[in-house]
């Protein structure tokens, strides 16, 4: 049971991080109706940054400014390259995006080379005991962090002109800017915010027990993908089961890999797509998405 209930924290911890990159698919899904396969060069690129400044200006103020130049990356990318492309098919848009990713992780990785870097976090390799279970500080940190943003992001959501105007969009594009919404600046706060959440995700997916931000960081945010399409694209709410959904999944595999070794080798990293593909032959807009209806 100990070993459960710290697999178990764990996975939770870990979902609460995936949360927030499911957050940041599903906001940009409902401002603009893309599927955003650049959503790794942004996490990738707010990561990089913290590591780079962090020596320099110390880690709070590194983080800020990862977060500030994650955010500006995305705006950047809607402004200078999808809107573009507006009006244009939405799975052109979404090629469009996995372009941009290319060329953008491709420079990243460029810079980081074979390095590992530290991101100068203060929890360090501490851990938490309650009781007889044990969890590394990160991780608490991780879940509080993620659940404050979630919180946060909601309230803005639910309560402010900008939000308003998102939910909106998202209903009806066209009737929405008849009724005065401007498009353009929907989108622009959507990737901007998808970006900044995406940062503070690549910080708690580098620090311990993980090694730091390498290469293959970005390949994180594909595991958050799943998260977002069996939550289901245009549902916030889905965003946050999925990613703790799949926390706990890869969690809980990872844990009793040795138990499971007749079913070969990785099923951690195999386990949420295992379970997105059940979810979805079940439920085909996911948990908490919305069914297309059409007249025929």
């Amino acid at each position: 049971m100990t070993t459960f209930a710290e697999l178990l924290l764990n996975g939770v911890s870990l979902g609460s991080v995936y949360a927030l990159i499911a957050l940041g698919f599903v906001v940009i899904f409902k401002a603009t109706e893309v599927v955003n396969f650049a959503h790794a060069s942004l996490l990738l690129a707010g990561g990089y940054v913290t590591a780079v400044l962090h020596d320099d200006i110390g880690f709070w103020p590194a983080l800020l400014a990862g977060v500030a130049g994650a955010a500006l990356v995305g705006a950047a990318v809607e402004f200078l390259v999808m809107r573009r492309y507006r009006g244009r098919d939405h799975s052109v848009l979404a090629i469009v995006t996995i372009g941009v990713d290319i060329l953008l992780v491709t420079e990243l990785t460029r810079r980081i080379g074979t390095n590992v870097l530290a991101v100068g976090d203060p929890w360090g390799d501490a851990v938490l005991t309650i009781g007889s279970v044990t969890i590394a500080e990160t991780r608490v940190a991780a879940l509080i962090a993620a659940g404050l943003l979630i919180t946060a992001f909601l309230l803005v959501f639910r309560h402010t002109s900008w939000g308003v105007a998102m939910r909106a969009a998202a209903e009806s594009a066209e009737t929405a800017a008849l009724m005065g919404v401007r498009l353009g600046r929907v989108s622009l706060g959507a990737w901007a915010v998808a970006g900044g959440l995406a940062a503070v995700a690549a910080l708690f997916l580098t620090v311990f027990p993980t090694p730091g931000l390498e290469r293959s960081t970005s390949l994180a945010a594909m595991k958050a993908f799943p998260a977002a399409i069996l939550g289901g694209l245009d549902s916030t709410t889905g965003a946050l089961v999925g990613g703790l959904t799949v926390g706990v999944t890869e969690s809980l595999a990872t844990g009793y890999q040795s138990d499971l070794t007749f079913l070969g080798r990785g099923l951690g990293d195999l386990a949420p797509y295992l379970v997105m593909i059940v979810i979805l032959l079940v439920r085909p807009a996911g948990l908490f998405g919305t069914k297309e209806l059409a007249r025929v």
